[in-house]
C-alpha cells in the first residue's frame, strides 16, 4: 500500500475519533498534541490496522513521537518488513 493512502486512513480515523477535520491534522503532531486522550489513539489505530489488514506488535507503537512515524511503521509493515 502506498504511504500517502496510509496517511489518508490514518488521518481519517483520527479525525472521525475526534471530530474535527482532516485539514487540521497536521503530521508532524503527535496525536495527543491534537487533543486525543489514550483510549482516542488506541481506538484510532486499532481502525487503522484493521482496515489496512496488518498488525504491528504493542511495543512497537509504544515508542512512536508523531503521525509521521506511525504512518512509515504502517507502510513497512504493508509492504511486508518484518516488525519484531
Amino acid at each position: 500500500m502506498q504511504r500517502e493512502r496510509i496517511e489518508e486512513i490514518v488521518k481519517s480515523h483520527l479525525a472521525d475519533v475526534l471530530e474535527m477535520d482532516v485539514s487540521e491534522i497536521d503530521s508532524g503532531s503527535s496525536m495527543g498534541d491534537l487533543g486525543a486522550s489514550s483510549l482516542d489513539i488506541v481506538e484510532v489505530i486499532s481502525l487503522t490496522m484493521r482496515e489496512m489488514k496488518v498488525k504491528v506488535p504493542r511495543s512497537k507503537l509504544n515508542d512512536l513521537e508523531n503521525l509521521d512515524q506511525l504512518v512509515d511503521l504502517l507502510h513497512s509493515v504493508s509492504n511486508g518488513a518484518p516488525v519484531s
